[in-house]
């Protein structure tokens, strides 16, 4: 009987920390996607308060009473979004064995962060002689928000993947009549709107890259300690 009780009590022992690790590993996982969901809402409600302030997006007469005129289905989507955005972006990252180059500070994310409301600011209140010339600017400026901060393959080709997907989404919700933009000149939105989602899922993707870094940071200090 002693023999079991030990055994069982070494299985336990070796188990144990097994789980712990598991345990904490979750509850960091849900932390950083609460975390990022927030951000985005917060971009949101913010942004999207731009737009339909310069009546760049027109939504129901009802909807404009909503918080921050703003349809209540917006800041649920993106924060659910960008938590998805800010997990896969290090998970990439992990399993492709590219690690992030640039200097990983949460400084350089706020700089991310202040150029992509810049060229979200760009897009509604800076008259351009076309849309061309204005979707062509917002291009150049979403590339080389990437390569300022981020200058990763991965990182650009989920840019590029998501800002399709994120742009036949709003294709279907403007054809829908859910909202609808002021001269749509790509169909039903504007031409520049995959540039906007690009530079979102760069700066999601960094904010995620940084809350993954310091989390990793805390559990080797938590190692070193123990």
């Amino acid at each position: 009987m002693e023999e079991v009780s030990s055994l069982s009590g070494g299985a336990l022992m070796r188990r144990g920390p097994y789980i712990s690790v598991i345990t904490n590993r979750t509850m960091n996982l849900l932390i950083r996607a609460a975390m990022l969901f927030m951000v985005g809402v917060f971009l949101a409600l913010v942004l999207n308060l731009l737009q339909v302030q310069r009546n760049v997006t027109l939504f129901p007469p009802d909807v404009i009473s909503s918080v921050f005129s703003s349809a209540w289905w917006v800041p649920p989507c993106c924060g659910t979004a960008a938590a998805l955005i800010g997990l896969l972006y290090p998970c990439m990252d992990r399993r492709l064995g590219e690690p992030h180059q640039l200097k990983r500070e949460w400084s350089n994310v706020m700089r991310c962060v202040a150029v992509f409301v810049g060229i979200n600011h760009a897009s509604a209140k800076v008259d351009f002689a076309n849309n061309v010339q204005l979707s062509l600017t917002l291009a150049a400026l979403s590339v080389g928000l990437w390569w300022s901060f981020d200058r990763s393959r991965s990182g650009f080709g989920l840019g590029v993947i998501i800002a399709i997907l994120a742009t036949l989404a709003t294709q279907l919700l403007v054809y829908n009549g859910v909202f609808q933009y002021t001269s749509p000149d790509f169909l039903y939105i504007r031409s520049w709107l995959p540039c906007i989602f690009f530079a979102g899922v760069i700066t999601v993707g960094n904010i995620g890259r940084q809350l993954a870094l310091y989390e990793h940071k805390v559990s080797q200090e938590k190692t070193h300690q123990d």
